[in-house]
């Protein structure tokens, strides 16, 4: 194997063990975010409660942030404690309750002393298990194996129950109090290790601000990943158990078959689906499965329509942000199971047509460039057409099922107008690549088309600004009478600034655009060709000119289409970047160039503008007065333009 392909290996293998070593505390904050608490219990319970499971989160918050290293010496301490626990739980049941004289004794345990010995090599392997991980190498780390094999052996030498019971609560207290000096000796290890956790993301909030800060911690504690884990390993052990008591309730019936029945299965998926989002962390892990089947999606799409824009593939974030704000804009997670299940079904359906939004994004694109680039290859053109076809019938064929089984509500008004949005903007989408394809088999330029582009545009800018104030309208009153909140107050505000506001006003100020560039073209001479034999092209489309031009202020020869084109951009010539469109000044009439910059004589007479020139004044002071500076300033800038001139026509003289 390469140097490359190992590095590569070695990479993965890290990110897959931080991955692993980032999943417990998760379930940590879960289990203390979800565990129940007494409502009866009095004020001072509840507020104790409430800060020990602050201090739980926070604890294991700050485990999920530190570095690999630190997280792996924090297990190593956590597994030596776990041992040390086991150990004295194992004394424990061995001493008391296999001793006849204890109350709690189990009847089917009577072990004789002989039958203790595999304990002493189970203790024995767990005391050097202990002192391996918490690297002890003192000369008194024999007495710690004698201390935990000491109550063992009473039990193997049949000591007198007083003795037996008196050595276990030893041998435990020995082992604590050994244990705690030895955790006291590594928290300044640990106090450190967060202390340069917390510097270093004070520097990089200081430094780069909170946006990098929190996109640094997110790659590097790799929280989609962990989340995604957590939410599968708690969905596949829910399943085990689940699917274990369904067997144990069936009985024999069970043993017959060996697949679940469809009732039981179906309840099974209903119930775990229900489960899998009864939290906030379990709703952000759910996002984040979601986030990785968006992803995947979303490529698989790009290569099939053969697109390569990396703003394209951004499915992957899109898709869980909206999947968590619906789910925190209904409350999800605080709803009734039943409830919880309707609700989801519902998120999920606004999600598709969210999904399928930004599908057409990424197809019409592609659609508009094949049509206007004239590509004739039917292998390009057809997977694009076909994912059009797809995101035309889809949203239908939703809206019918959900029409067939569920009576009007703002829920499915709401699915049923994004998906009537969502065929519009297809139909959209093919009428402007139908226009295209048309003038593609045409020599002649089609100087209607830009026209009917915008118009075609236009139109379904202006219907889906309609369905954004539907939509807000829809959003009010179903925050007013059915379920309003902050969240949903806030999503309505940000609804009405993006998706009605600015889209009213970019489209104004593209129609007041295209209204200044049309008069701009009208107000510029157009010469004929018929008149005068142009031998030129035009410099935006490097076309000849067939049957008029356009000349502007500076000049220069252009086609109307393609100079009205460059004013929706800028009001610059192409050529030269002077004002194409300049209202209410003297405009120059001497001789002009061409694009070539050979000189043409004007038909109009020059005018002496140095004869009889008034004197301008501004603001009170005289402008005609001799000012040395400027004068040096405008003979160097005709001297550079005349020999830019003389470059030109030399070159003209050399082809």
């Amino acid at each position: 194997m390469a140097a490359p392909q190992l590095l590569v290996v070695g990479q993965r293998v890290r990110a897959v063990l931080d991955v692993a070593l980032r999943v417990p505390p998760v379930f940590i904050i879960d289990a203390i975010l979800n565990s129940s608490h007494d409502a009866s219990a009095g004020y001072v319970s509840i507020l104790v409660q409430g800060i020990l499971r602050l201090l739980g989160v926070l604890a294991s918050a700050v485990v999920l942030v530190l570095s690999r290293r630190a997280l792996f010496k924090f297990y190593t301490i956590s597994m030596a404690l776990v041992i040390a626990v086991t150990s004295v739980l194992i004394n424990y049941y061995t001493t008391l309750h296999i001793t006849l004289k204890s109350p709690y004794r189990l009847a089917e345990l009577s072990f004789s002393g002989s039958s203790l010995w595999p304990l002493i090599v189970l203790q024995l392997v767990f005391g050097i298990g202990f002192l391996t991980l918490l690297e002890i190498n003192s000369r008194y780390s024999h007495l710690i194996l004698v201390n935990m094999l000491v109550p063992t052996v009473g039990s193997i030498v049949e000591l007198p129950y007083e003795v037996q019971e008196t050595l276990v609560i030893i041998s435990g207290l020995v082992l604590a109090i050994y244990t705690a000096v030895c955790l006291s000796l590594r928290f300044k290890w640990f106090y450190y290790s967060t202390k340069y956790t917390f510097l270093l993301l004070k520097h990089m909030y200081q430094v780069y601000g909170l946006q990098v800060m929190v996109e640094d911690a997110w790659k590097k504690i790799h929280f989609p990943d962990v989340l995604r884990v957590f939410w599968l390993t708690r969905l596949a052990t829910q399943a085990v158990f689940l699917v274990y008591m369904v067997r144990l309730s069936d009985g024999s019936a069970a043993e017959a078959s060996y697949f679940l029945r469809w009732g039981d299965f179906w309840e099974l998926v209903c119930h775990l689906i229900i489960s899998g989002c009864d939290s906030t962390l379990t709703v952000l892990g759910m996002s984040a499965v979601i986030s990785s089947i968006a992803h995947y999606l979303g490529l698989g799409i790009l290569a099939f329509i053969g697109s390569t824009e990396e703003e394209d593939k951004r499915l992957g974030f899109v898709a869980p942000v909206l999947f968590f704000i619906l789910a925190l804009q209904t409350g999800l997670s605080g709803l009734k199971p039943e409830e919880r299940l309707i609700r989801l079904c519902r998120n999920m359906c606004l999600l598709l047509t969210a999904i399928l939004h930004f599908i057409h994004g990424m197809t019409d694109p592609v659609l508009m460039s094949l049509s206007a680039s004239h590509v004739s290859s039917f292998r390009r053109h057809f997977p694009v057409l076909l994912v059009s076809v797809f995101l035309f019938v889809l949203p239908i064929l939703l809206s019918c099922v959900l029409w067939h089984y569920y009576a009007l509500n703002t829920w499915l008004f709401a699915v049923t107008a994004f998906c009537v949005e969502l065929c519009l903007k297809v139909i959209v989408s093919l009428t402007v690549y139908t226009l295209f394809m048309i003038d593609g088999h045409y020599s002649v330029v089609w100087e209607k088309l830009d026209d009917y582009v915008y118009y075609v545009r236009s139109t379904g800018s202006i219907i889906e600004f309609i369905f954004g104030v539907i939509m807000f309208g829809n959003g009010a009153y179903t925050m007013m009478f059915e379920s309003g909140s902050k969240i949903r107050a806030c999503m309505m505000c940000l609804h009405a600034y993006f998706n009605i506001y600015l889209q009213a006003k970019n489209g104004w100020k593209t129609f007041i655009n295209r209204r200044t560039a049309v008069k701009k073209i009208n107000s510029l001479p157009e010469v004929k060709v018929s008149d005068n034999e142009i031998d030129d092209v035009c410099a935006i489309c490097y076309q000849e000119f067939r049957t008029s031009a356009r000349v502007t202020p500076c000049h220069h020869y252009f086609h109307a289409l393609c100079l009205r084109k460059w004013l929706y951009i800028q009001d610059t010539c192409p050529m030269c970047h002077q004002k194409v469109y300049i209202e209410d000044e003297v405009k120059e009439t001497t001789s002009f160039s061409n694009n070539n910059g050979l000189v043409v004589p004007n038909e109009e007479a020059a005018q002496d503008l140095a004869d009889g020139e008034p004197e301008r004044e501004l603001g009170g002071h005289d402008l005609s007065e001799d000012e040395s500076t400027e004068e040096e300033e405008e003979e160097w800038t005709a001297e550079r333009h005349h020999s830019i001139q003389e470059e030109f026509i030399h070159d003209d003289m050399r082809a």
